[in-house]
This record gives C-alpha cells, structure tokens and sequence, in this order.
C-alpha cells in the first residue's frame, strides 16, 4: 500500500482515479491545484504524486518542477495526468522531473503500471 497524491482540480477525475488506487489498497490524499499540491507534497511526504496540467495558478508542469527540484520532495516520483496529448507536452513534463506522463481518460491497467514500476 502507498500513500498517493493526486492534485487535481476536476473533482470527477480525483473521485475516478481514487476509485481505482482505493480498489488496489493505496491510501489517497488530495489537492486541487499546483500549490496547494506543492505544499501537500511537502508536508504529507507521499510515496508518488499524480498531478494533472490543467489547474488555476500554478500549473502541473509548475508544481512538477517545484517538487522535483526541491531537496525535501526531489525523491517523490511525479506522474503527469494530463488531457494533453501531444509529444511536445510529453517532453516537457519529462523535462520538468516527471517519472511518467499518462493521458485521460486513464486507464487502469496503465495506472497501476506506471505506479508499481515507480515504487517498487
């Protein structure tokens, strides 16, 4: 079991992939934008992030690179969760400190992939 932040603003999409971390024993916490998720990340200490683009104020990219930069969360893997399908935005989460780049509607399979191969 991991404990696992999803930063989200889409209430829909944190109650979806809660749905499926739950169905798989992890324990979820949450925020719905960048910095509340920053600031989450750094006072939870999670095992991995979920982190959607798309959000008011700082966006995922942003937090990405606040949280893979930063010495006290550097070692927490980030997933992008993102509508963005593009090869550009793929590169450019991987350059902020993204471990893995997944795109909505995720798919379950995938999901617990990406994490399993992250934490193990």
């Amino acid at each position: 079991m991991a404990r696992i932040l999803i930063v989200d603003d889409s209430p829909t999409e944190v109650r979806k992939i809660s749905t499926i971390l739950e169905k798989h024993q992890h324990e979820i916490i949450t925020a719905d934008n960048g910095a509340d998720g920053v600031a989450t990340a750094r006072a939870e200490k999670p095992d991995l992030v979920l982190m959607d683009v798309v959000m008011p104020g700082l966006n995922g990219f942003q937090a990405t690179r606040q949280l893979t930069r930063a010495a006290e969360t550097a070692e927490i893997p980030v997933v992008i969760v993102t509508t963005k399908d593009q090869e550009t935005d793929r590169v450019w989460g991987t350059r902020q400190g993204a471990k893995g780049y997944l795109v909505k509607p995720v798919n379950e399979d995938d999901l617990i992939s990406t994490i399993n191969q992250l934490l193990s």
